[in-house]
């Protein structure tokens, strides 16, 4: 349609007029919309905005991070984090909050990764739909970000990222995917960085063939801050909102190249009413919110998502102690959220200390106190202390947005005081917090109980009582893998890069797909989390439904004494397809709550992506006809239950070419039968002879140029005319 607006004024419509707000056109009634930094909280600039958003920024709730909801498993978790978000952003005058962050915990030194859900894409998927889903609920657009690949902090504004495209289909994309065709978000985020070789705001393979043409995204597409470098580029491949506002300059650049006829204004208009379209967005502010009981809220949350990997001798919970000492900085300052653009203005912070104290003054319990790292002091608070709990972790300055961490370790001091403390205490309990994983070795064998906390949110350091004294019961489960060395993990050798490149080299081989597959031992799974009661599952069952489809039940029995959540989870293993498969993938879960004795039957419906690999030569998702092993697990490393199907699958025939090899040849249903009699006339028909092997790499077209008077001439034809 032809926009009832001058050039001039549709090119100002495609970058911000200042740092957080889109240009209004007040001729046709349409306001500014305002956008501010989420994603588990909102950083509302106060006063007006500023062309560098440096302002202060309003007090809002600091929920916790996705690092945190990730290892909650539980969807309802993230729909609450985004309903409760998308209410505080109405009452700060906010449209769209910058979030969920969605991409893949490729290396566990990501600075970022506080920020991001998982290592697996099924998993980032579901929960920011979740999210997105209770955002928008309430009237608040989400920006799902940052698309794509974006996977180190490490020279993010340039570096390419070199992925092939069934490894960028498989992991990185997935979750994008997921979100965008199910919840809908008003706007996709594009990445600073480039993907093989091109700028993600200039990949028109990326924001117009891909997530608008194949995934049907009809939102708007906005550029991170400072991600466009070439305005009309930008704009030709999908791009229809830069941000900030560049006062002008990139307006005037779109209004020369359209009458320069280098872009096609069409392409400026169907920009501009994406921006128009997000004028419904723009709501009147609510009045106020409830401070208080968003804080509770965010406590509660918080208590699903914290992970108890150790728990030797039931030290936890806490009970029938008289003295317990707390050590540790992070006990009196709790590091509850990360670094950079996230960072949150909390209307409260709960400490561990204070919450500790409140609780064991109501059990008769003494409280010991030092809040530092000194060995004498430590080993003197802890001495003849029933249990103590030593608070370890990561500092604000060894992880953020903008770097990326070179260690696994906590620090020296902390190592120290924690197996001083398990010299001297009857019982040592380990609670971390960290934006992503750290190493445990070292101090993993003094430790009776480690409970980590990941970042928590503002309401952490009480959430952490309720779980250290069993009032609430912890349920969360490991959203990535804890190795044993930063020397295992899948991409140590290709992370984060040299000369402006980073080579995905591990490919599909992410995280506990890595791990698994190669037999590598860690730590802890994904997937591993321990509970103060215990669960049992029975009754496998899987039903398969039509060529590639299949549905499975369990039956999940709470086969303690005390109620708690369980985290049912289903992988799929395969070596179906001519691709290298990884042991197993998490293709199905849910989280459970049930009373002791009680028993619940979940069912999954596995659509055939489930079973599905990438098909590089046809450029489709593809289901290998065979046998698939349906696991319920544990964790990854941990299968309780096992039951194998046979799928239909589809067939897929090779596409030829004449720079396919014999052996390509050979095993091509219908082109196969035409050679193996007359090249089994000069290679034998040992197939297993060194001279075949080697024959069956050789291109077909260098075959038919050394032994073209070896095969007759209709056969050569016939060659030539498959391969066109």
């Amino acid at each position: 349609m032809t926009l009832p607006l001058t050039l001039e004024q549709k090119a100002a419509l495609l970058s911000g007029q200042d740092f957080w707000s889109t240009h209004p056109v007040e001729e046709m009634g349409v306001p500014s919309v305002v956008m501010t930094d989420g994603p588990h909280g909102i950083r509302r600039q106060a006063g007006s905005f500023d062309h560098i958003g440096l302002n202060a920024s309003l007090p809002a709730t600091c929920f916790p991070p996705a690092v945190a909801v990730g290892c909650s498993w539980d969807r309802e978790v993230a729909r609450r984090v985004g309903g409760a978000v998308g209410a505080e952003a109405r009452a700060l005058g906010v449209h769209i909050a910058l979030g969920p962050g969605i991409n893949i915990k490729r290396s566990p030194l990501c600075g970022r990764n506080f920020e991001y859900y998982s290592e697996d894409p099924l998993l980032a998927g579901e929960l920011a739909a979740a999210h997105v889903s209770g955002q928008q609920e309430v009237g608040v657009g989400a920006s799902l970000k940052h698309f794509a690949a974006n996977n180190q902090e490490t020279d993010r504004m340039q570096v390419s990222a070199d992925i092939d495209e069934r490894t960028l289909r498989e992991i990185y994309l997935t979750a994008f995917e997921r979100v965008v065709t199910t919840a809908r978000p008003a706007t996709v985020m594009c990445s600073y960085n480039r993907i093989n070789g091109v700028y993600s705001s200039e990949n028109r393979w990326l924001l117009t063939d891909l997530l608008r043409g194949e995934w049907g995204f009809s939102g708007l597409v906005v550029s991170d801050w400072g991600a466009v470098h070439d305005p009309v580029a930008a704009v030709a491949a999908g791009l229809d909102l830069e941000m900030p506002g560049t006062g002008g300059a990139s307006a005037q650049m779109i209004v020369d190249a359209v009458r320069a006829g280098r872009l096609d204004e069409a392409e400026v208009d169907a920009a501009a009413e994406r921006v128009l379209a997000l004028a419904g967005l723009v709501q009147e502010p609510s009045p106020g919110f409830d401070v208080e009981g968003h804080h509770q809220l965010a406590r509660d949350l918080a208590a699903d998502c914290a992970v108890l990997l150790k728990n030797d001798h039931d030290v936890l919970p806490i009970s029938g102690v008289g003295v317990i000492a707390v050590i540790g900085e992070l006990a009196d300052h709790l590091r509850f959220q990360g670094g950079g653009s996230s960072h949150i203005n909390a209307t409260r912070v709960d400490t561990p200390i204070d919450a500790i104290r409140a609780a064991a003054a109501g059990r008769g319990i003494e409280v010991r106190h030092h809040g530092g790292y000194e060995i004498d002091r430590v080993r003197s608070a802890a001495t003849g202390a029933g249990v103590a709990v030593v608070f370890a972790g990561l500092r604000d300055r060894e992880e953020s947005e903008g770097f990326d961490r070179t260690s696994l370790s906590i620090a020296d001091e902390q190592i120290a005081a924690i197996r001083d403390a398990a010299d001297a205490a009857g019982r040592t309990v380990v609670v971390l917090a960290n934006g992503s994983v750290v190493s445990l070795e070292g101090w993993h064998d003094d430790a009776d109980a480690i409970l980590e906390g990941f970042l928590l949110g503002q309401a952490g350091g009480g959430a952490i009582a309720d779980l250290l004294f069993g009032d609430a019961n912890p349920s969360g489960r490991l959203a990535e893998t804890i190795p044993l060395r930063l020397e295992d993990t899948p991409a140590f050798v290709n992370f984060p890069g040299e000369a402006g490149h980073v080579r995905y080299g591990e490919g599909v081989m992410v995280g506990y797909r890595w791990y698994e597959t190669v037999g590598r031992e860690v730590r802890y799974p994904f997937g591993y989390g321990l509970s103060y009661t215990t669960f049992a599952t029975s009754a496998l069952t899987v039903e398969v439904i039509g060529d590639d489809t299949a549905r499975a039940r369990v039956t999940v029995t709470n086969t303690g004494r005390r109620a708690g959540k369980h985290v049912v989870q289903l992988y799929v293993a395969t070596s179906c397809g001519p691709v290298r498969r990884p042991q197993r993938e998490l293709r199905a879960f849910t989280k459970v709550a049930l009373e002791p004795g009680q028993s619940e039957e979940v069912t999954f419906e596995l659509d055939r992506r489930a079973f599905a690999y990438y098909d590089l030569p046809h450029r489709e998702w593809v289901v290998g006809p065979g046998d698939y092993t349906i696991q319920i697990a544990d964790d990854a490393s941990t299968v309780r239950a096992e039951t194998t199907i046979r799928l239909a699958g589809q067939i897929v025939i090779p596409i030829l070419t004449i720079h396919s090899s014999l052996g390509e040849w050979l095993g091509h249903p219908t082109a196969g039968p035409l050679l193996s009699k007359a090249v089994g006339s000069f290679l034998g028909d040992d197939t297993e002879s060194e001279m075949f092997r080697m024959a069956a790499q050789i291109p077909i077209a260098t075959l038919l140029n050394m032994f073209a008077g070896a095969l007759p001439t209709d056969l050569v034809d016939e060659i030539r005319r498959v391969a066109q």
